[in-house]
């Protein structure tokens, strides 16, 4: 037999599901912006390939090596490392249902657009193309958690949708 509601109780149920989407939703951005900032710090002081509208590496220029073998970095053919605080400056957070994700570093800048003696290296932005598939289904996932939370409507949706995953604390 069908549960009939109020108007009351339906609106106190809409809030509910409201709720707890918008907690689900904010797992669920965290959980993205900690595998970007790990995706972006590994990307450093390796040479990266080209992916989508974002270009390959090129190589350190000779007088980039030569300076960082004089002020002993070793090795010194490491991309964007020297003493890790670019790569420390990568973060996320999460503020209502916005992730924030980047590094407040001002050098980044520079490293992800270029400028007319540096070519482009970017890290924000392919870290966030690399992850495209994960960020679609992780936000699904915690979209679907949110609104079925405390109801049997889970079931309903068929496993090979892929939103059986559970990205919950």
């Amino acid at each position: 037999m069908k549960e009939i509601l109020t108007p009351l109780e339906m609106a106190d149920k809409l809030l509910k599901n409201l709720a707890f989407g918008l907690e689900a939703i904010a797992v669920g951005l965290d959980v993205v912006g900690y595998k970007l900032e790990v995706d972006a710090k590994n990307s450093i002081s390796h040479y990266q390939k080209g992916i989508g509208p974002f270009p390959a590496w090129a190589p350190l220029a000779e007088s980039t090596i030569w300076e960082k073998e004089k002020l002993g970095y070793a090795p010194p053919d490491n991309p964007l490392l020297r003493t890790g605080e670019l790569r420390e400056s990568i973060t996320h957070s999460i503020e209502g249902n916005v992730l924030i994700f980047g590094s407040k570093d001002p050098l980044m800048v520079y490293h992800e657009f270029g400028t007319s003696k540096m070519p482009m290296r970017p890290v924000i932005g392919p870290a966030v193309y690399r992850n495209k598939a994960f960020i679609k289904k992780t936000l699904g996932v915690a979209i679907i958690e949110g609104y079925f939370k405390g109801s049997s409507g889970m079931q309903n949706i068929h496993k090979s949708l892929g939103y059986n995953l559970k990205i919950g604390k």
